[in-house]
């Protein structure tokens, strides 16, 4: 990657505009203002987050200013043939061979098999859409490929890097130079930076890949491409999605085999675009790394992803409800609402349930009978868990209240769920609930499960450290200060280690089975299994608890030997084929048939 692109990368980042305020009852407002292809924008900044944005958009003027400096000095970049005249930016011959060389060191996402088939297969009339989040490693797809092509192939490539100021006026007439000219391998990378690209993107599959060329797009909005896919490039193209990264994959790319790890940074490979090896890297370059950081991706990936693609689709249609934010200039805050608001929920259920169990009582016992010296204190046989949990409920109730700046409807609500949805960004999972007597107490239970964990990992954190410091807690005995915060974090990553079971079992079944079979929770009156498979065609099943721990006790796997609980469920689902608890230990089988799998060695073993 050359020091202008590099350049070009960091400043995409990067807020556009400048700070500005306006005072209304005496309270000053802050807003980000400026332009954006050619229409103006305005975009409340929350007063905590004033200084950093000013920050990031002086270091935006200081960068752009470099770049205009490096462009002056630098040569364009020419394709080998001097009879082409391109307007868009395009690589061929030695300039590209430069700019691929570099991605042969990196690992290969599992998608990569899948666009290296289009590419060699046989025509079909369609292209290849490779298309995620940012930071998932798009781009890196297709320089790898192209690094890998032999010289008859290579002599043959062309790679475009779209910029908002390109139309596709100009890039239909760029590629029909290309094809004239004799190239067949086209990748044009961030497409969807051209506006009217979603309206006329099946010009690329009916005129060009039916003329035997081979054009993959690549694109940061998913969303724009899932309208193009739902529209004009219906049944016309295979999809290559990059957003989620799976704990296996992202364990081979980034040399991280700890699931703690995962659930803390998973979900993108910034830190693999620094250095492979380098943990200390790795959790310092992560795109979760804090909270800070956690929000500032979501407002440059997420935010801007949806918003963009709803401006650009037939003209704004798509905003259907979420029209009126949109005018408001409240979209951007409204989808970071619903997002964290889903988390926030999360991590309150984890809370309530915590001291509503009999976790406490059970950490008490363990402490007093510690055989460690420094472990042993009988603090929590005096701890008042309904106290307590009244008053994190109070301050949480608080800061509900505080989040509801905009007034965001239940309908705008399930639109946003629907747009993160289509960027496969969350998961509805539907919990199955019954009595002893086989009824249903709620069938339409569910929850979300985030697909990059590292997101909802520290948007938690946020919560439970500010919960911490409410004067309420903070007065608290320090050790037990330190002990509810080490109880808080260890079942919010238990609970976060149950969603990545759920979510790559269902994605791994989907996958091998063709939603044959199904995973969901299964709840009783007292008590659930953390997951159950379900084979409906051989009438059988696997139930499964998931623990956060290494260590090995009967109380993990009480439901799992519940008489009443196992026939209730073979009544239902089948015969059981397997009781399995998933944690962090060594995998091995107890006397009672239960058997314990390293949760790592499991989820690597679905794919």
């Amino acid at each position: 990657m050359t020091e202008i692109e590099k350049l070009e990368n960091q400043i995409a980042e990067l807020p556009k505009g400048y700070v500005t305020h306006r005072t209304v009852n005496k309270k000053v407002y802050y807003y980000r203002q400026g332009t954006n292809n050619g229409e103006q924008f305005s975009i409340r900044i929350p007063d905590e987050e004033v200084d950093f944005v000013s920050k990031q958009i002086e270091l935006r003027k200081q960068l752009e200013t470099k770049l205009k400096s490096l462009a002056v000095k630098t040569t364009p970049k020419k394709i080998a043939n001097p009879s082409l005249n391109l307007s868009t930016s395009c690589s061929t011959g030695q300039a590209l061979r430069n700019f691929a060389e570099p991605s042969r060191k990196f690992q290969k996402r599992d998608c990569y098999e899948t666009v290296k088939k289009y590419v060699y297969g046989e025509t079909e009339d369609k292209v290849c859409v490779v298309y995620g989040l940012r930071r998932t490693g798009k781009t890196t797809v297709l320089k790898q490929l192209i690094s890998e092509f032999d010289e008859e192939h290579f002599s043959k490539t062309a790679y475009i890097k779209c910029r908002t100021t390109d139309t596709i006026a100009n890039l239909n007439k760029d590629i029909i130079q290309l094809r004239d000219t004799g190239y067949k391998y086209l990748f044009i990378d961030e497409v969807t930076l051209i506006n009217d690209f979603i309206d006329s993107s099946s010009l690329f599959s009916d005129v060009y890949a039916a003329q035997d060329m081979k054009i993959v797009l690549s694109g940061t909005d998913s969303l724009g491409f899932h309208f193009a896919i739902n529209d004009e490039l219906y049944d016309r193209a295979v999809m290559v999605h990059t957003t989620y990264i799976p704990f296996k994959e992202h364990s081979r790319l980034l040399g991280i085999n700890d699931i703690d790890e995962y659930i803390r940074y998973g979900g993108t490979l910034k830190a693999g675009e620094i250095d492979f090896d380098s943990k200390e890297l790795n959790a310092k370059d992560a795109s979760f790394r804090d909270d800070e950081s956690t929000r500032y991706y979501i407002d440059t990936a997420i935010c801007s992803n949806i918003q963009h693609s709803l401006e650009c689709f037939k003209d704004g249609r798509y905003f259907r409800q979420l029209k009126s934010l949109y005018e408001a200039d409240e979209l951007t805050n409204a989808i970071n609402r619903i997002i964290e608001d889903l988390n926030h929920n999360f991590t309150v259920k984890v809370i309530t349930r915590l001291f509503k169990s009999r976790d406490f009582g059970s950490a008490a016992q363990e402490l007093r009978s510690a055989k460690n010296d420094e472990k042993r204190t009988t603090i929590l046989d005096e701890i008042d868990t309904t106290q307590i949990l009244e008053t994190l409920k109070q301050i949480l109730s608080i800061k509900e209240k505080e989040e509801q700046s905009i007034g965001i409807t239940p309908v705008h609500i399930e639109e946003i769920k629907e747009y993160l949805k289509s960027l496969d960004l969350i998961e509805k999972v539907n919990i199955e609930q019954r009595y002893a007597d086989n009824t249903a107490l709620n069938s339409t239970e569910y929850y979300y499960i985030f697909t990059q964990p590292g997101m909802r990992y520290c948007q938690a954190q946020a919560l439970i450290f500010s919960l911490l410091k409410d004067p309420q807690i903070d007065g608290l005995d320090i050790k037990l200060k330190n002990l509810i915060k080490t109880k808080i974090s260890e079942d919010v990553i238990g609970h976060m280690l149950e969603d990545i079971v759920m979510l790559e079992t269902r994605k791994s079944l989907s996958k091998k089975w063709n939603n044959k079979k199904e995973a969901f929770k299964l709840q009783f009156s007292d008590g659930e299994f953390d997951m159950i498979i379900t084979d409906s065609e051989s009438g059988t099943c696997q139930i499964f608890e998931v623990k956060h721990s290494k260590e090995r006790f009967e109380k993990q796997y009480q439901h799992l030997i519940n008489k009443e609980k196992l026939e209730l469920t073979e009544k239902i689902y089948g015969t059981i084929l397997s009781r399995t608890v998933l944690y962090k230990g060594e995998s091995c089988m107890e006397e009672n048939g239960i058997e314990y799998k390293n949760v790592e060695e499991y989820l690597k073993e679905l794919y």
